[in-house]
């Protein structure tokens, strides 16, 4: 089997998936914002915040760990994203750091199906064509490396963000 074969295209609520963790495309402050971080931590309950306070922040390309509290996920793995400046900024490499710290926080949980976000394509800007290259080349790469990861749903918020994963994981499946 392709290990692409464990990757999934679904439209909607991140909130909402049924999965061991999901991931926030958080703030460097991982005390909730706009977008995908805002839901989540509306959706999970005042104690993810709390959770998150005694975390002391993320660094751009880190990823840590909370419960997911009221959420159906049992934790929620917050990734803080470049903010694209142009490309000549190391945006590309803090974003694939991203994918490796979330797949790294993952397999140290026993986690075995997980749910992401297109990080850094909304607020912050990152091109989704160039985002979609780098996500799955690393959610590739990670599911080379873990065999016990069994399911990743990449979570489309619009048809432009959808259309770009399909055409990453088309070009993906002819590189494996």
């Amino acid at each position: 089997m392709a290990v692409t074969d464990r990757i999934h295209l679904v439209d909607g609520d991140i909130t909402t998936l049924s999965v061991d963790a999901i991931v926030n495309a958080a703030n460097t402050s991982l005390l909730g914002g706009g977008g995908v971080d805002g839901a989540i931590h509306r959706a999970a309950g005042p104690e993810l915040l709390a959770e998150c306070r005694g975390l002391g922040g993320c660094a751009p390309g880190d990823a840590k760990v909370t419960r997911g509290y009221r959420l159906p996920a049992r934790y929620v793995i917050h990734t803080v994203g470049p903010v694209w400046r142009g490309g000549g900024f190391g945006e590309a490499q803090v974003l694939a750091s991203c994918y490796r710290r979330v797949f790294e926080v993952a397999h140290s949980c026993g986690i075995r199906s997980i749910a992401l976000p297109a990080i850094s394509t909304g607020a912050y800007g990152f091109p989704k064509d160039e985002a979609a290259r780098i996500a799955v080349k690393e959610i590739c790469k990670a599911l080379r490396e873990d065999p016990s990861m069994e399911k990743v749903i990449l979570v489309c918020f619009n048809p432009h963000t959808r259309l770009a994963l399909e055409k990453a994981l088309a070009t993906a499946e002819t590189d494996v």
